[in-house]
């Protein structure tokens, strides 16, 4: 009972700390963020799991989407872990992540990742051919990245990834380079853990290529000019969607055939409001079946998430040693079409 209460009054503070922050914010400024940062497809949540849990999953144990939420949680992964997301995220838009956790005894944890949105192919059209030039063009976003987490105490772990990430349309992209860290510390009192991560510090985004070169008639007023002469429109830079993560997760109740946790998150990102959080899985028959709800961007104005839900078949046995889950998770939007989420994991 005393670690429940523990629990509850630290969810407590979370919600109170974010209402003050936002409080302060709203009061100090005027211009709101939203739509300021460039590769926003890296504030896409990964896993079917920790969406179903509203996104709240900074301080979750034992899960390969550590990858992306916190990569100092990869050395709670005892064994060889792969994970495979996939989801229609909104229409003609398609959301791909692929991970790989290796823990090497008395060297740490190793992780690769590859991450992608994608669009289905679109028809180039321009002022003078409004139905159409005959041309088709597709848009991408891909990030590629290495992680590394090792405890440093037996409760404390520190983890970082380095990414690459360009974006495509058509002829022209964008590149750069970004940092996640984050910790996670398992508290004195049983199965209350406390996590934070930073993601995407890096460098701006540019785009360039030739779908910004122009034809330039640089004396328009004279008679005999080149027509050949190519200019080039100038794009702004952009920063990465940087964002600061601070939770808490634990059990409320851990039998042998029952469980329940409870997870929050306080997020700061650099191109929205602050918002919280919020989630609990409860994990039946050995942990072989999980069920799952959550609520996204609590306390944020015109939020486009809100609940979501999901369930998991976890951990069976096939192939002699390899465990197979599959986790389903639903999103539900205010504006556009509901999101379902599905992950494969395999841990060998």
């Amino acid at each position: 009972m005393k670690n429940i209460n523990t629990l509850v009054k630290n969810l407590i503070l979370i919600f109170i700390l974010a209402a003050s922050l936002m409080g302060e914010e709203v009061a100090a400024q005027q211009i709101k963020k939203v739509g300021t940062s460039a590769s926003t497809f890296l504030r896409i949540p990964v896993g079917a799991r920790a969406s179903g849990m509203g996104s709240s999953f900074v301080s979750m144990m034992d899960d390969p989407a550590a990858i992306y939420w916190n990569p100092s949680i990869m050395s709670s992964i005892k064994s060889n872990a792969l994970i495979v997301d996939h989801s229609l995220w909104l229409p003609g838009i398609y959301f791909d992540f692929a991970g790989l956790v290796i823990p090497i005894e008395d060297l740490g944890t190793f992780g690769v990742s590859f991450t992608i949105l994608h669009t289905n192919e679109m028809e180039v059209t321009t002022v003078e051919e409004q139905m159409g030039t005959g041309e088709t063009f597709t848009a991408s976003s891909i990030a590629l990245g290495i992680s590394y987490s090792r405890y440093l105490t037996d409760r404390f772990s520190i983890g970082g990834t380095f990414k690459y990430i360009q974006e495509t349309i058509f002829n022209s992209s964008a590149t750069g380079i970004a940092f996640d860290i984050g910790t996670i510390y398992e508290t004195p009192f049983e199965g209350i853990r406390m996590g934070a991560s930073i993601s995407n510090f890096g460098t701006k985004m540019q785009m360039t290529g030739e779908d910004l070169n122009i034809r330039v008639d640089p004396a328009p007023d004279q008679e005999g000019n080149n027509q050949s002469i190519v200019g080039k429109i100038n794009t702004d830079e952009f920063d990465l969607p940087l964002i600061m993560r601070i939770g808490i997760s634990g059990e409320v109740f851990n039998t042998e055939d029952f469980r329940f946790t409870l997870s929050a998150d306080g997020v700061n990102p650099n191109d929205n409001s602050q918002s919280i959080n919020i989630g609990g899985e409860i994990g039946l028959l050995r942990e072989k079946i999980l069920l799952r709800t959550g609520y996204n961007d609590l306390f944020l104005d015109e939020s486009e998430k809100d609940f979501t839900f999901g369930i998991s078949i976890n951990e069976i046995n096939i192939f002699g040693e390899v465990l197979f889950s599959v986790d389903y998770a639903y999103q539900n939007f205010n504006h556009f079409n509901d999101a379902n989420r599905f992950t494969i994991k395999l841990k060998f």
